[in-house]
């Protein structure tokens, strides 16, 4: 009899550390191969702990038929926008952002600052998310040819040089360079790819991708006072693009904070680079602030190792909270 009033004891005890480890880990587990599905029951799960914080909509679908969500935290009428993985084998960004929607809706609801700044920013400026721009493009990166419809597969090598592998993946599911598809400096884009491939490719107009359309249709629409396009590697920030030079100081005020908080290098791009991407078109559309975060260290033509994460995390998780307070300082936004 004791020793079975022992075995249950022993039971609950193991029970009860397994749910508190549970607790303890929360809704996101980050340091994963973190997959479309594993997102998609993130968002489900969040949305419902957080009613009056978290809505999640769809903002278009994916060349495959993939719904692009995306994430509105905060009351706040003022906006800004954060968007990860235009990339395929980026997607550590989207681990990224759904580790910083938790932690922001978590902090809010407790009161607990993220680093030096108060969640509770979010009464005034809201963020919307969208996590996975290019979904189909993550797929064929993580699980290769099988992601793809049977009747693709073959057009799908060929985009891949002949190569099993897909572990260097960019591209959406048909072989366009989500961010080379933007309207802003697209014609001066080299033709070095000039068909569909894994990487660079243009695409024969801007807004061709439906990725591409879906998001600056939304963009449009939710008008964001600042955006930032999350993507890897080179731990590098880049915040110039053409911009006014009304506004040159103030955008770079901004950069500044960010460099400081991530301990990320500054840039601007090399005189040799060219436009093309969500940011450089977002700064020349509405001469608003924009940054390209590059997170990771430098690695060639693959995904980040799961390993860099807890680093990353701990030099991104106040930036959007950072950005929401920048937003919220803003003056002058309406520019002709």
């Amino acid at each position: 009899m004791l020793r079975k009033m022992l075995m249950m004891f022993l039971v609950f005890i193991l029970f009860m550390t397994s749910q508190v480890g549970a607790a303890k880990r929360g809704i996101v587990e980050p340091e994963v191969v973190y997959t479309y599905e594993e997102m998609m029951k993130d968002l489900s799960l969040l949305s419902v702990k957080n009613k009056d914080l978290i809505e999640v909509i769809s903002i278009g679908k994916s060349t495959f038929g993939k719904e692009i969500p995306a994430l509105h935290l905060g009351k706040g009428k003022k906006q800004v926008l954060f968007v990860g993985s235009h990339h395929g084998r980026e997607w550590l960004t989207t681990s990224l952002i759904m580790k910083m929607i938790e932690t922001y809706a978590d902090a809010y609801n407790k009161e607990a600052n993220v680093g030096h700044y108060n969640p509770k920013i979010l009464d005034e400026v809201s963020i919307w998310f969208v996590p996975m721009l290019n979904p189909d493009g993550v797929e064929i990166q993580q699980k290769g040819l099988d992601s793809v419809p049977l009747g693709h597969q073959q057009l799908l090598m060929e985009m891949n040089e002949n190569d099993l592998n897909f572990k260097r993946w960019k591209a959406n599911g048909i072989g366009i360079d989500l961010n080379r598809q933007y309207p802003a400096g697209w014609k001066a884009i080299n033709g070095d790819t000039p068909y569909a491939s894994f990487h660079y490719y243009k695409g024969t107009a801007p807004l061709e991708a439906v990725e591409v359309k879906a998001l600056t249709r939304f963009i449009l629409k939710e008008n964001p006072l600042i955006s930032v396009a999350y993507h890897s590697s080179g731990r590098v920030i880049y915040w110039s693009y053409k911009n006014d030079k009304r506004v040159v100081k103030r955008d770079r005020a901004i950069a500044k904070k960010l460099t400081n908080l991530t301990r990320y290098k500054l840039a601007k791009p090399p005189k040799t680079a060219v436009g093309g991407g969500l940011t450089d078109w977002f700064i020349t559309y509405y001469k608003r602030p924009a940054f390209t975060i590059e997170i990771g260290y430098d690695v060639n033509e693959t995904s980040l190792p799961l390993k860099v994460f807890p680093e990353e995390w701990k030099r991104n998780k106040a930036v959007g909270l950072l950005i929401a307070d920048q937003a919220n300082k803003l003056k002058n936004i309406e520019l002709n």
